[in-house]
Protein backbone atom coordinates (compact mmCIF):
# COMPACT_ATOMS: atom_id res chain seq x y z
CA UNK A 1 0.00 0.00 0.00
CA UNK A 2 1.35 3.40 -1.00
CA UNK A 3 1.88 5.67 2.00
CA UNK A 4 0.07 9.00 1.86
CA UNK A 5 2.28 12.09 1.90
CA UNK A 6 1.02 14.42 4.62
CA UNK A 7 1.28 18.21 4.30
CA UNK A 8 3.25 19.93 7.11
CA UNK A 9 0.51 22.58 7.17
CA UNK A 10 -2.08 19.87 7.87
CA UNK A 11 0.05 18.60 10.75
CA UNK A 12 0.04 22.12 12.21
CA UNK A 13 -3.73 22.42 11.80
CA UNK A 14 -4.17 19.04 13.51
CA UNK A 15 -2.14 20.24 16.49
CA UNK A 16 -4.39 23.31 16.78
CA UNK A 17 -7.50 21.16 16.49
CA UNK A 18 -6.24 18.94 19.30
CA UNK A 19 -5.74 22.00 21.48
CA UNK A 20 -9.04 23.77 20.84
CA UNK A 21 -11.54 20.95 20.13
CA UNK A 22 -13.27 18.94 22.87
CA UNK A 23 -11.18 16.27 24.61
CA UNK A 24 -12.77 12.80 24.58
CA UNK A 25 -12.74 9.89 26.99
CA UNK A 26 -13.28 6.47 25.40
CA UNK A 27 -15.98 4.20 26.86
CA UNK A 28 -16.32 0.57 25.79
CA UNK A 29 -13.32 0.57 23.45
CA UNK A 30 -12.99 -3.14 24.23
CA UNK A 31 -15.98 -3.64 21.92
CA UNK A 32 -13.78 -2.82 18.93
CA UNK A 33 -12.61 -6.24 17.68
CA UNK A 34 -8.98 -7.07 17.00
CA UNK A 35 -9.73 -7.81 13.34
CA UNK A 36 -10.78 -5.10 10.88
CA UNK A 37 -14.33 -3.81 11.34
CA UNK A 38 -16.69 -0.96 10.44
CA UNK A 39 -17.34 1.66 13.12
CA UNK A 40 -20.66 3.48 12.66
CA UNK A 41 -21.41 6.64 14.60
CA UNK A 42 -23.60 9.70 14.95
CA UNK A 43 -22.20 12.56 12.90
CA UNK A 44 -22.63 15.26 15.56
CA UNK A 45 -21.94 17.85 12.86
CA UNK A 46 -18.15 18.36 12.57
CA UNK A 47 -17.43 16.81 15.95
CA UNK A 48 -17.85 13.15 14.99
CA UNK A 49 -15.30 13.11 12.14
CA UNK A 50 -12.81 15.23 14.12
CA UNK A 51 -13.09 12.95 17.14
CA UNK A 52 -12.71 9.89 14.92
CA UNK A 53 -9.55 11.25 13.30
CA UNK A 54 -7.87 11.99 16.62
CA UNK A 55 -9.20 9.56 19.21
CA UNK A 56 -10.27 6.24 17.68
CA UNK A 57 -7.51 3.77 18.58
CA UNK A 58 -5.60 1.77 15.99
CA UNK A 59 -5.44 2.09 12.22
CA UNK A 60 -8.59 3.59 10.73
CA UNK A 61 -9.97 5.57 7.78
CA UNK A 62 -13.14 7.65 7.70
CA UNK A 63 -15.59 7.92 4.83
CA UNK A 64 -15.98 11.56 3.90
CA UNK A 65 -17.94 13.42 1.23
CA UNK A 66 -15.86 13.01 -1.91
CA UNK A 67 -17.05 16.38 -3.19
CA UNK A 68 -15.10 18.04 -0.37
CA UNK A 69 -11.88 16.65 -1.84
CA UNK A 70 -12.23 18.21 -5.31
CA UNK A 71 -11.68 21.94 -5.87
CA UNK A 72 -14.45 22.28 -8.45
CA UNK A 73 -17.07 20.65 -6.21
CA UNK A 74 -16.38 21.98 -2.71
CA UNK A 75 -18.32 25.25 -2.81
CA UNK A 76 -21.54 23.86 -4.26
CA UNK A 77 -21.54 20.87 -1.92
CA UNK A 78 -20.67 22.89 1.19
CA UNK A 79 -23.42 25.42 0.58
CA UNK A 80 -26.02 22.76 -0.22
CA UNK A 81 -25.17 20.48 2.70
CA UNK A 82 -24.25 22.98 5.43
CA UNK A 83 -26.05 26.26 4.84
CA UNK A 84 -28.87 25.99 2.29
CA UNK A 85 -31.45 26.12 5.11
CA UNK A 86 -30.18 29.42 6.47
CA UNK A 87 -32.60 32.41 6.33
CA UNK A 88 -32.88 33.79 2.83
CA UNK A 89 -31.58 37.20 3.96
CA UNK A 90 -28.14 35.80 4.88
CA UNK A 91 -27.70 33.11 2.25
CA UNK A 92 -25.52 35.42 0.15
CA UNK A 93 -22.96 35.40 2.96
CA UNK A 94 -22.86 31.62 3.12
CA UNK A 95 -22.53 31.33 -0.64
CA UNK A 96 -19.41 33.47 -0.39
CA UNK A 97 -18.21 31.50 2.63
CA UNK A 98 -18.59 28.22 0.76
CA UNK A 99 -16.00 29.46 -1.73
CA UNK A 100 -13.68 30.85 0.94
CA UNK A 101 -13.44 27.51 2.76
CA UNK A 102 -12.38 25.62 -0.37
CA UNK A 103 -8.59 25.76 0.28
CA UNK A 104 -9.07 24.66 3.89
CA UNK A 105 -11.41 21.82 2.89
CA UNK A 106 -8.93 20.53 0.33
CA UNK A 107 -6.14 20.63 2.91
CA UNK A 108 -8.12 18.82 5.59
CA UNK A 109 -9.95 16.17 3.62
CA UNK A 110 -7.05 15.22 1.39
CA UNK A 111 -4.55 14.84 4.22
CA UNK A 112 -6.66 13.21 6.92
CA UNK A 113 -7.20 9.45 7.13
CA UNK A 114 -10.12 9.59 4.73
CA UNK A 115 -11.80 7.62 1.96
CA UNK A 116 -13.80 9.64 -0.56
CA UNK A 117 -17.46 8.60 -0.44
CA UNK A 118 -19.74 9.26 -3.41
CA UNK A 119 -23.43 8.76 -4.16
CA UNK A 120 -23.06 8.39 -7.92
CA UNK A 121 -21.20 6.02 -10.25
CA UNK A 122 -17.98 6.83 -8.38
CA UNK A 123 -19.25 4.82 -5.40
CA UNK A 124 -17.39 1.81 -6.77
CA UNK A 125 -14.11 3.60 -6.04
CA UNK A 126 -15.26 4.11 -2.45
CA UNK A 127 -15.83 0.38 -2.01
CA UNK A 128 -12.62 -0.52 -3.81
CA UNK A 129 -10.48 1.67 -1.56
CA UNK A 130 -12.36 0.51 1.54
CA UNK A 131 -11.72 -3.12 0.67
CA UNK A 132 -8.02 -2.37 0.27
CA UNK A 133 -7.85 -0.67 3.66
CA UNK A 134 -9.72 -3.52 5.36
CA UNK A 135 -7.20 -5.92 3.77
CA UNK A 136 -4.39 -3.99 5.46
CA UNK A 137 -6.16 -4.14 8.83
CA UNK A 138 -7.66 -0.65 8.92
CA UNK A 139 -11.05 -0.09 10.52
CA UNK A 140 -13.50 1.91 8.40
CA UNK A 141 -15.37 4.72 10.21
CA UNK A 142 -18.71 5.76 8.71
CA UNK A 143 -21.21 8.47 9.67
CA UNK A 144 -24.25 7.47 7.57
CA UNK A 145 -26.93 9.84 8.90
CA UNK A 146 -29.28 11.63 6.51
CA UNK A 147 -31.84 14.39 7.10
CA UNK A 148 -34.74 12.05 7.89
CA UNK A 149 -35.41 11.98 11.62
CA UNK A 150 -35.23 8.73 13.60
CA UNK A 151 -35.27 9.93 17.22
CA UNK A 152 -33.78 12.68 19.37
CA UNK A 153 -30.36 11.01 19.41
CA UNK A 154 -29.65 9.99 15.85
CA UNK A 155 -31.09 10.60 12.38
CA UNK A 156 -31.97 7.84 9.95
CA UNK A 157 -29.20 6.09 8.01
CA UNK A 158 -28.29 5.86 4.37
CA UNK A 159 -27.93 2.10 4.20
CA UNK A 160 -25.72 1.22 1.21
CA UNK A 161 -22.61 1.13 3.40
CA UNK A 162 -23.76 -2.30 4.62
CA UNK A 163 -22.93 -3.70 1.18
CA UNK A 164 -19.27 -3.35 2.05
CA UNK A 165 -19.66 -6.39 4.32
CA UNK A 166 -21.12 -8.41 1.46
CA UNK A 167 -18.17 -7.61 -0.81
CA UNK A 168 -15.76 -8.38 2.02
CA UNK A 169 -17.36 -11.76 2.65
CA UNK A 170 -17.24 -12.66 -1.04
CA UNK A 171 -13.54 -11.83 -1.19
CA UNK A 172 -12.33 -13.22 2.13
CA UNK A 173 -15.02 -15.59 3.40
CA UNK A 174 -15.06 -13.62 6.67
CA UNK A 175 -17.90 -11.62 8.21
CA UNK A 176 -17.43 -8.02 9.24
CA UNK A 177 -18.60 -6.56 12.54
CA UNK A 178 -20.34 -3.18 12.63
CA UNK A 179 -19.45 -1.38 15.87
CA UNK A 180 -21.91 1.33 17.04
CA UNK A 181 -20.36 4.55 18.37
CA UNK A 182 -21.95 7.49 20.15
CA UNK A 183 -20.04 10.79 20.15
CA UNK A 184 -21.00 13.35 22.80
CA UNK A 185 -19.10 16.64 22.48
CA UNK A 186 -20.93 18.03 25.50
CA UNK A 187 -19.76 15.21 27.78
CA UNK A 188 -16.46 14.65 26.04
CA UNK A 189 -17.13 10.94 25.55
CA UNK A 190 -16.93 8.46 22.69
CA UNK A 191 -18.86 5.30 23.54
CA UNK A 192 -18.63 1.99 21.67
CA UNK A 193 -21.42 -0.57 21.91
CA UNK A 194 -22.10 -4.21 21.12
CA UNK A 195 -21.01 -5.08 17.56
CA UNK A 196 -23.54 -6.24 14.95
CA UNK A 197 -22.22 -9.02 12.71
CA UNK A 198 -23.08 -9.34 9.04
CA UNK A 199 -25.10 -12.44 8.04
CA UNK A 200 -24.09 -13.47 4.51
CA UNK A 201 -26.88 -16.03 4.22
CA UNK A 202 -29.55 -13.30 4.41
CA UNK A 203 -30.76 -11.14 1.51
CA UNK A 204 -28.79 -7.91 1.36
CA UNK A 205 -31.99 -5.81 1.52
CA UNK A 206 -32.87 -7.46 4.82
CA UNK A 207 -29.34 -7.04 6.15
CA UNK A 208 -29.29 -3.36 5.34
CA UNK A 209 -32.49 -2.86 7.32
CA UNK A 210 -31.51 -5.14 10.22
CA UNK A 211 -28.01 -3.79 10.69
CA UNK A 212 -29.03 -0.14 10.43
CA UNK A 213 -31.89 -0.65 12.88
CA UNK A 214 -29.70 -2.45 15.42
CA UNK A 215 -26.98 0.17 15.13
CA UNK A 216 -29.40 3.07 15.64
CA UNK A 217 -30.91 1.34 18.66
CA UNK A 218 -27.52 0.68 20.20
CA UNK A 219 -26.31 4.23 19.57
CA UNK A 220 -29.48 5.46 21.26
CA UNK A 221 -28.89 3.12 24.20
CA UNK A 222 -25.34 4.39 24.58
CA UNK A 223 -26.66 7.95 24.69
CA UNK A 224 -29.42 7.43 27.23
CA UNK A 225 -27.15 5.50 29.59
CA UNK A 226 -25.08 8.65 30.08
CA UNK A 227 -25.93 11.65 32.27
CA UNK A 228 -28.44 14.10 30.88
CA UNK A 229 -26.81 16.25 28.23
CA UNK A 230 -27.42 18.21 25.07
CA UNK A 231 -27.14 16.13 21.91
CA UNK A 232 -25.35 17.78 18.98
CA UNK A 233 -27.56 16.71 16.05
CA UNK A 234 -26.59 15.88 12.49
CA UNK A 235 -28.33 18.89 10.83
CA UNK A 236 -26.90 22.38 11.22
CA UNK A 237 -29.83 23.81 13.18
CA UNK A 238 -29.98 26.65 15.76
CA UNK A 239 -28.42 25.63 19.07
CA UNK A 240 -31.59 26.52 20.93
CA UNK A 241 -33.25 23.60 19.11
CA UNK A 242 -30.66 20.99 20.07
CA UNK A 243 -32.37 18.03 21.80
CA UNK A 244 -31.36 16.34 25.03
CA UNK A 245 -30.74 12.65 25.56
CA UNK A 246 -33.53 10.66 27.18
CA UNK A 247 -32.83 10.28 30.91
CA UNK A 248 -32.24 6.67 31.92
CA UNK A 249 -35.31 6.68 34.19
CA UNK A 250 -37.54 7.47 31.22
CA UNK A 251 -35.87 4.88 29.02
CA UNK A 252 -36.26 2.06 31.57
CA UNK A 253 -39.97 2.81 31.99
CA UNK A 254 -40.70 2.97 28.28
CA UNK A 255 -39.61 -0.13 26.36
CA UNK A 256 -40.77 1.48 23.11
CA UNK A 257 -38.26 4.32 23.46
CA UNK A 258 -35.93 2.48 21.10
Amino acid sequence: MKEKKISPLYRLVLVLVRIFSPKYRLIGAENIPDEACIIVGNHSQMYGPIAAEIYIPGKHCTWCAGEMMHREEVAAYAYRDFWSNKPRSVRWFYKILSHLITPLALLLFNNANTIACYHDARLISTFRESMEMLHYGYNIVIFPECYDEYNNIVHDFQDKFVDLARFYHRKTGNNLDFVPMYVSPKLGTMSFGTPVRFRPEEAIENERKRICTELKKEITRLAVLQPEHIVVPYPNIPKKNYPKNIPLEVYTHDETAL
